[in-house]
């Protein structure tokens, strides 16, 4: 029996999208496509590729009004934002303007004797697992790259995002990418792990919850498929008493509450210095009560609704158990708050790390904030996570900063702003976050494999 993928819109519960999902033989098909072009495209000149690429970005760009539209219905995200197009391009643009002296051989010696060097040489076939929450700029993080260095591509997206590897592939293709260098796919996750275990990818690259990422490394055991991970995070934000409080204020409690919270690398726990810790709840619980919950598609509307039903319920399902606890709710039931994907933003305090709403995942928009008294004590607490993603620092001193830094157990250390990823800089984790690397020169050698040339010159 075929299996239909579909797509609930968060909107009104009604099957917004649905797609037949390929069987095992279907995908090996795709697959067997993808490794017979991947040569010649690896042949191809690196300028052409880049080109190729920086075309079908801008085709996306073209288009931004269907990415918008799509987006709201598949995931609930406000029409006033735009969609995704800035960052999309911003991270394929930087990738292809390093790509030349990123993927340009490490030479030891040129000399009359030898040639000695060490080349960047593609895997093969890229299978991308994209994740529905940021459905564009996720996916680019690992497609540019892996396409520019020589590699051909396999994407599967999320069910609640299916439209946007479709959006993709028609970008592809319209820019004059060769038939069977950038595959979108549908498929099930019984087939997914089996196409993994089967041994048909070069590398796979995941992001999503702990359990998919563990899936993931199940299904590629003994084959030595390389599989980068990024599972999301419990990232902290600190302000110290040194900090600018209305800045904080302002970007820690967007970076929990954008996207209804729905971000990886969003702002799940406070740690305010004790001088600062009254006036900073005051003023985020004020802001987070001007926003306006409701309809994406409305212009009025600052925070839509939670991607699924079920996302939503572990939202309320950690609140509630914080406030049995012990812990205090500041933002009342909103109008369009119905009980289901529709959340009311929520600020807590009185939380501590016996409970989930500071441990677990949320996913949601809701955030507890607590008092500390020093440095020691906050990085105590935010060490005190299985996630290590991001981490925010708010002060004037650089030096401490980097101090602290040193002392998190994260990916990245953020200086006074949060949930952004800088191309420059490798995307990575650390724990249950996974190990992958993203973005930067890195992203490039996560997508390739070295290979060495000792090369003995005939002397007469």
């Amino acid at each position: 029996m075929t299996q239909i993928i579909k797509c609930i819109s968060p909107i009104d519960g009604s099957v917004y999208a649905e797609r037949a999902a390929l069987d095992g033989e279907a995908a090996e098909a795709v697959v067997a496509k993808a490794k017979a072009a991947q040569k010649a495209w690896a042949d191809t000149p690196l300028a052409e590729r880049i080109a190729l690429v920086e075309k079908a970005v801008a085709h996306v760009g073209e288009t931004t009004d269907r990415m918008v539209e799509e987006l709201a219905y598949q995931m609930g995200r406000p029409v006033r934002y735009g969609g995704e197009f800035g960052g999309f391009n911003e991270r394929a643009s930087y990738m292809a303007s390093i790509a030349e002296d990123a993927l340009a051989p490490l030479v030891i010696e040129e000399s009359e004797t030898f040639l000695r060097k060490i080349e960047r040489e593609p895997v093969g076939v890229v299978l991308v697992v994209a994740p529905w929450n940021y459905p564009y700029m996720t996916a680019i993080n690992t497609v540019a790259p892996a396409l520019i260095a020589g590699n051909a591509v396999v994407l599967k997206h999320a069910s609640q995002t299916i439209l946007v590897g479709e959006h993709l592939a028609d970008a592809f293709a319209a820019a004059g990418l060769p038939d069977g260098v950038f595959s979108n796919v549908v498929l099930g996750h019984d087939t997914t792990s089996d196409m993994i275990a089967g041994g048909h990818f070069g590398l796979v690259n995941f992001t999503g919850s702990v359990g998919g990422g563990r899936a993931m490394e199940r299904a590629a055991a003994g084959t030595f498929t390389a599989v980068a991970t990024e599972l999301g995070g419990k990232d902290p934000g600190y302000v110290r008493a040194d900090a600018d409080l209305d800045a904080a204020v302002d970007t820690l409690i967007d970076g929990a509450m954008f996207n209804s919270g729905q971000c990886c690398c969003g702002i799940e726990r406070i740690y305010v210095h004790e001088s600062l810790y009254d006036a900073f709840v005051e003023k985020a619980v004020a802001l987070v009560n001007s926003y306006t919950l409701g309809d994406p598609r409305e212009e009025a509307t600052t925070i839509g609704p939670m991607a699924n039903i079920r996302f939503a319920e572990e939202v309320r399902a950690q609140i509630e158990e914080a406030v049995a606890a012990g812990a205090k709710t500041h933002i009342e039931k909103m109008a369009a708050d119905d009980g289901g994907a529709y959340v009311t933003p929520q600020i807590l305090t009185g939380v501590d790390h016996s409970m989930r709403i500071m441990r677990d995942e949320t996913f949601g928009p809701a955030v507890g904030i607590m008092s500390v008294k020093d440095d020691a004590e906050a990085i105590a607490l935010m060490n005190d996570s299985q996630f290590g993603l991001t981490a925010s620092v708010w002060t004037q001193d650089i030096d401490a900063a980097e101090n602290i830094g040193r002392q998190i157990e994260t990916g990245t250390v953020f200086m006074n702003r949060c949930d952004y990823l800088d191309p420059a800089l490798c995307w990575t984790g650390c724990k249950d976050t996974g190990r992958g690397t993203g973005l930067s020169v890195l992203g490039f050698q996560a997508v390739t494999r070295p290979k060495s040339y000792h090369l003995k010159k005939v002397t007469t």
